[in-house]
């Protein structure tokens, strides 16, 4: 039995009948090489030899009674491999358009609360004899990091595969008595005071470190940074609107676009900044390029939400979330590719200080607090109101997420690219997401259907935003050179 924490259990309370709060992604394999065929029965086979080694694809949601504490994790009874590993073909030759087609459909269905809440999907009948797994496993359960390191059971370093110990017979335990719960509810409310002078103590702590922040929004809200001479602060303030950051629908579009490291590290070098803060200015491009196509350029940055990760040494390997988050302005409303750089580092660093000054403790014990009663109260009151898309906290969350560097195999077959497909939620209907594999970054990127339908040329805007980056850092090496 393994309790939720405070914000595990806050990604059920996101979920409404329009949004969902699982993470996925899409692995494009190469079968050609591989020593056996990967179907459904083998790839059911190979889950199952694998699934004892990540105990919460077998477990299902326990609630408290009268939900006065956050869920429990227990085993399921009734555990079937069979129903959470599925397959779909696509007529011969698939394209890349109608995979995307069908992820879109597949991610925009909720996962069932009343079993472990994953599926994997086998996707057969791509061009060029190339096959796709799709999976989803509920943010409640983990985040980008641990999904990541939740892909690496299923991969191989070999086509052959590797050794693993014998599988042995699954004995669920039994669950504990709803009063036993309940007890146990009432017994960590009475500590309830002792955590709220702590939580007191860590937010007074913690103030001063976030007054130019705070300064920066209220100013911004209040006018007070209009003046001429102002400079443009790098700190995240208002968000402004835009066509994504209105009410969701239940429903999905998807997009890839996969760019080269190589390239992404030699504009890294010219401006002296870091892989994400390229990652960041391709975003920022391709972004003013979508607003400005659809006459909607706000006059001020965007606001980007970017997770970080705060998984150390001793939580590897472990599910459950591990994040905090930090806000960073995007700099959409400058032309030059090289100042959105500069800003895009600017804002960045700005924006990691800041985080870093909230204690992760800090975090937990905010999301903890509250019971999910209490929470999901809330949560109903927030999306009824709609003040996430009347006053969005930011415009659009860019994640980018480590993966591995050397070849790696599926049931044998070669991974070519893995696209990651994320949540968004009311008033932020647009997600950017990377995983990094084998010297290229894969975007996977995810908006409601009806905000942003063509998010297929939002995708194919990122790879051209690089090459005009690429452009601008071969100008400036050039012009150092000659100086």
């Amino acid at each position: 039995m393994q309790q939720l924490t405070g914000l595990d259990a806050a990604f059920l309370a996101l979920e409404t009948a329009n949004s969902t709060a699982h993470i996925g992604g899409v692995c494009i394999l190469d079968p050609t090489d591989a020593p056996r065929d990967l179907d459904l029965e083998s790839l059911t086979e190979l889950l199952a030899q694998r699934v004892p080694l990540v105990p919460v694809l077998r477990r299902r949601l326990m609630n408290v009674p009268f939900g006065l504490d956050q869920p429990y994790w227990m085993d399921d009874p009734d555990f079937d491999i069979e129903y959470h590993v599925r397959e779909i073909a696509l007529p011969r030759p698939g394209s890349d358009a109608q995979l995307t087609e069908q992820i879109s459909r597949l991610h925009a269905r909720p996962l069932d609360r009343r079993r472990p809440l994953w599926e994997l999907y086998l996707i057969t009948g791509l061009a060029e004899d190339r096959m796709a797994v799709y999976t989803k496993l509920h943010h409640a359960a983990i985040d980008g990091v641990s999904g990541a390191e939740l892909l690496t059971i299923l991969l191989d370093l070999s086509p052959e595969g590797r050794e693993l110990p014998p599988l042995e017979e699954f004995v669920p335990a039994a669950p504990p008595h709803p009063l036993a719960l309940a007890a146990r509810a009432a017994a960590r409310l009475t500590r309830r005071p002792v955590e709220l002078v702590r939580i007191a103590d860590g937010v007074r702590r913690a103030l001063p470190n976030l007054a130019p922040t705070i300064g920066s929004i209220v100013g911004g809200v209040l006018g007070l940074d209009r003046g001429d001479g102002g400079v443009i602060s790098t700190t995240a303030g208002r968000a402004p609107a835009t066509p994504f950051n209105r009410p969701i629908t239940a429903h999905r579009r998807v997009a890839f676009q996969s760019v080269d490291l190589d390239t992404v590290k030699a504009v890294k070098n010219a401006f002296g900044v870091s892989v994400n803060d390229v990652v960041m200015a391709m975003c920022a491009g391709a972004l003013r390029r979508w607003l400005v196509e659809h006459d909607a350029l706000p006059d001020t940055p965007l606001v980007a939400m970017i997770p970080v990760s705060v998984r150390d040494e001793s939580s590897k390997g472990a599910m459950g979330n591990r994040v905090s988050a930090m806000l960073a302005r995007l700099p959409t409303h400058l032309d030059d590719p090289a100042e959105r750089v500069a800003l895009v580092h600017e804002a960045t660093q700005t924006a990691k200080a800041q985080q870093a000054a909230i204690p992760q403790g800090l975090v937990d014990r905010v999301t903890d607090f509250a019971p999910p009663a209490l929470i999901a109260r809330a949560a109903r009151v927030v999306f009824a109101t709609g003040v996430l898309h009347r006053v969005p906290p930011f415009n659009v969350c860019i994640s980018n997420v480590p993966g591995p560097n050397v070849p790696v195999y599926m049931g044998g077959a070669r991974l070519l690219a893995h696209y990651p497909v994320s949540v968004i939620t009311d008033g932020q209907g647009l997600n950017i997401t990377v995983v990094g594999y084998l010297g290229r970054l894969h975007f996977g990127l995810v908006a409601c259907r009806e905000l942003v339908p063509d998010i297929d040329e939002l995708a194919g805007w990122l790879a051209a935003e690089l090459e005009v980056l690429a452009k601008a850092a071969a100008e400036r090496t050039d012009g150092e050179h000659a100086g």
